[in-house]
Order: structure tokens, then sequence, then C-alpha cells
């Protein structure tokens, strides 16, 4: 198998690489804000399907956005690592094209919980985020076409 030679653009997929992890903060700081103000204590991830219903309709309001906000953020946790990996792997192909796309996926995440938190109409708020929904379903396709590539030399 030949050496891999990384491309004079690749800094550009580290900077998109890195704009994940800065998502995932905002993300995480979203979450601490609506926990704050529908008054969920640690060490309890979500608000229980109980204590949404017994609550007063203001409160019920402030549980289900926390729970939205939260669940924004663990669906971001559930895909990051993977779409981390294939954008360091599909920036040894199309550098400048790889971050580009991790860019969108970076805002369309934020665009998905913001989404998921403020328009909160059994969640379809968060298809603001589709763009980067499709990002996440492209890229591992991709990714396996640059392995196979290189793997094939």
């Amino acid at each position: 198998m030949p050496a891999i030679q990384v491309p004079a653009d690749y800094g550009f997929v580290l900077l998109s690489v890195v704009s994940t992890f800065l998502t995932s903060t905002y993300l995480g700081i979203r979450v601490g804000g609506f926990r704050k103000a529908a008054k969920v204590p640690y060490p309890f991830e979500y608000a229980s399907w109980e204590q949404v219903q017994s609550a007063p309709a203001e409160r019920k309001a402030q549980l289900l956005a926390f729970n939205a906000a939260q669940r924004g953020h663990q669906n971001f946790g559930e895909v990051h690592l993977t779409t981390v990996g294939c954008l360091l792997i599909c920036g040894l192909s199309q550098p400048k094209l790889a971050a580009a796309l991790g860019a969108v996926w970076s805002v369309g995440r934020i665009l998905y919980s913001v989404g998921y938190t403020n328009w909160n109409q059994n969640g379809k708020g968060r298809y603001a985020g589709a763009p980067g929904l499709l990002v996440q379903y492209f890229i591992p396709i991709w990714a396996g076409v640059v392995a196979w590539g290189l793997a094939m030399k």
C-alpha cells in the first residue's frame, strides 16, 4: 500500500473538525440553560413522562424544551465520532469539499437542536437542520469510496 500524503489544504478539514467540537460545547451549554429553567436536577438526564404530564402549562413547556434540547445534544453525540472520522478520511481526497461539508454539518446540527427546542411541534422544528443530515448520510459513503481507492492502489 502506498504512503498516504496529506493534501496541502488538509488544514481546512482540521478546522472543520474543530468546528464540531465547538458545536458540541455550544449544544451542551444550551442544555444547561434549559436544565436550569426547567429545574431538572442532576443526575437526571430527562424530565420523566410523569413530571411533564403532571406539571402546570408553563412548567410543562419548560420541561419539554429541556427534553428537546437534551435530545438534540444527545443525537449530536450519537453521530459525532462517525462524522469526524468520515471528514478526516474524505479530506484525504477533496479537502476543501470535505471541510465545507463539515461546516454545513456543524451549522445543521445547531439548526437541528435550536429548531427542536424553539419550534417543538412534535419535534418537526429539527428539520431546519436537514442540510446537515444530508451531509451526515452522504459522507460515510464517500469515506468508503476514498478508503476503497486507497486500499486498491
